[in-house]
């Protein structure tokens, strides 16, 4: 059964407070996520939190009950508890209804079968967490095989990162690796490197994607390094008709995710 915790000051509330910061969520091993969408979700594609807190008006809610009885079935805890508490755990003066701290969980580039998808994202040093959670997003959306992290990326269990995903880091595996070893794994198997630069005339809407695509996106503020261009089977960039020099990197990605994936579905 729940059992119910009032008080700002109660240790546990403390501590899942505290995931909201990169140094506890590393040190816990634990991260944030909220919301019943979200939470649903995960519990769908087989994760629960090892914590759950949930607000009492919204204890009746089957999904509420579907998600109480998941976590104490694998060994965690669900806390009744109030909205205030709610809002001080999510940061937000309007919480959801339910907040849950998930264990961090990683895939490796070994456990990745790139014959799964024809798409497959990658991003290098991505920074801004608005962006990793809509890249996600995008990759639940076109069917993404994954989506691979590259060097000094933000932390995609970030509060931001997690609640802009909308539920897609269940559902769309993550590895994080650095560039020396992405690299030698993509070449030991099928594959085509497509960077977005805009050092190329290659047009994305002209070009010759080949399956399995792996969609490489840069940093927001610098692109991609020449020497990973280099690395690159083709580069390709959107034509700019304003005074804009380019796109946001997430709406970049989405925009060439869907042009490669109508280019699979017609054949390539």
């Amino acid at each position: 059964m729940p059992r119910t915790i009032t008080a700002f000051s109660n240790p546990l509330v403390k501590r899942i407070q505290s995931l909201r910061d990169k140094r506890h969520r590393r040190e816990e091993g634990l991260f944030l996520a909220e919301g019943l969408r979200i939470l649903t979700e995960a519990r769908e594609t087989g994760r629960v939190p090892r914590y759950l807190f949930f607000a009492a008006p919204s204890a009746r809610h089957p999904l509420v009950s579907a998600l109480v009885d998941a976590v104490e079935s694998s060994g965690g805890e669900a806390i009744e508890t109030s909205e205030a508490i709610l809002s001080k755990l999510s940061g937000k003066d309007n919480p959801q209804a339910v907040v849950g701290a998930f264990d961090t969980f990683d895939s490796r580039l070994e456990d990745l079968d790139r014959t799964t998808s024809p798409i497959w994202l990658v991003a290098e040093r991505l920074r801004d967490p608005g962006n990793l959670g809509t890249i996600l997003r995008t990759g639940d959306a076109v069917g993404a095989g994954g989506l691979v992290l590259i060097g000094d990326s933000v932390d995609p269990f970030s509060t931001e990162a997690v609640r802009a995903s909308m539920g897609a880091l269940f559902t769309v595996p993550l590895v994080r690796a650095s560039w020396d070893q992405f690299l030698p794994w993509l070449r030991s198997g099928p594959g085509q490197l497509v960077g977005l630069s805009l050092r190329t005339d290659n047009h994305y809407r002209h070009a010759d994607y080949q399956t399995p695509t792996f969609l490489l996106t840069g940093n927001e503020a610098q692109g991609l390094p020449a020497e990973i261009e280099a690395e690159c089977d083709l580069l390709v960039k959107m034509p700019m008709l304003g005074k804009a020099d380019s796109l946001n990197a997430a709406v970049a990605t989405a925009v060439m995710a869907y042009e490669v994936l109508a280019h699979a579905q017609n054949g390539g």
